[in-house]
C-alpha cells in the first residue's frame, strides 16, 4: 500500500475498503460544499457506494492506472488526493483532490500536492502533471497556483455540474519545471 508521510501531524495513505464509513461520513458532512465543484456526489449516497469507488481506486493501482490516498491529519481523515489515471506512453498524469470544511486553511492541499509530485516525478517517474479546476473554484485554483505550476489555458464548457456546464482551468508541472523549483534533479530521460 502507497504511503507517503508529509510532516509529523500529516500523511498520505492509500485508501482501503476499512475507510469506505469514514471517507463516507467525511463526504456527508461535506456534501453541499463539495457538490458546488463536483460532480459524483449524486452518486455517492450510501457507504456501499463509497467502498465501491475504494475498491476501484484500488484495482485502479493494482493495473499500474492511479490511485487515491486519504490525507490524514492528527489521525483524522481530511480529505482524498489522488492521480486520476497515469499515461505511460506520455508519462503524464492528473491530480485531483478535496479536503473538508474543518480541514481547510491549514496547508494540508497545497503540501499533499507538493509530496506527491516528488512522488510522482521521482519514483514514478513521469514528465508532466496536470490538474484541472473549475473556473470560480479559487480555493482548488489557488493549490497549483501557489505551488508553481503554468497556466494553460481554459477548456470551455468542460464539466457538466449538475445543472450546468462549466468551464475548467488547466494547469501543468514538468519534471523540469518541478526540480528548477526544489532544486533536484527530476527530469528523467524516457526508460
Amino acid at each position: 500500500m502507497l504511503g507517503i508521510r508529509i510532516d509529523g501531524d500529516t500523511s498520505l495513505h492509500q485508501l482501503e475498503e476499512q475507510h469506505s464509513g469514514r471517507l463516507f461520513a467525511l463526504v456527508n458532512t461535506n456534501r453541499s460544499r463539495l457538490r458546488q465543484w463536483l460532480p459524483w456526489l449524486d452518486q455517492n449516497t450510501t457507504v456501499e457506494h463509497t467502498r465501491a469507488f475504494i475498491k476501484a481506486t484500488l484495482q485502479q493501482f493494482a493495473e499500474g492506472s492511479g490511485f487515491a490516498c486519504g490525507v490524514w491529519h492528527r489521525g483524522d481523515l481530511a480529505g482524498v488526493i489522488g492521480l486520476h489515471y497515469i499515461d505511460h506512453a506520455n508519462r503524464l498524469t492528473g491530480i485531483g483532490y478535496w479536503v473538508g470544511e474543518a480541514h481547510q486553511g491549514k496547508g494540508l492541499v497545497t503540501r499533499a500536492c507538493a509530496a506527491l509530485l516528488d512522488h510522482v516525478f521521482d519514483e514514478l517517474r513521469l514528465n508532466c502533471v496536470e490538474i484541472r479546476c473549475a473556473v470560480g473554484n479559487t480555493r482548488s485554483c489557488a493549490i497549483p497556483e501557489r505551488l508553481g505550476f503554468t497556466k494553460e489555458g481554459i477548456l470551455r464548457s468542460r464539466q457538466w455540474l449538475y445543472d450546468r456546464f462549466v468551464d475548467h482551468v488547466v494547469y501543468s508541472m514538468l519534471a523540469s519545471d518541478w526540480s528548477a523549483r526544489s532544486g533536484q534533479s527530476n527530469a528523467h530521460p524516457p526508460e
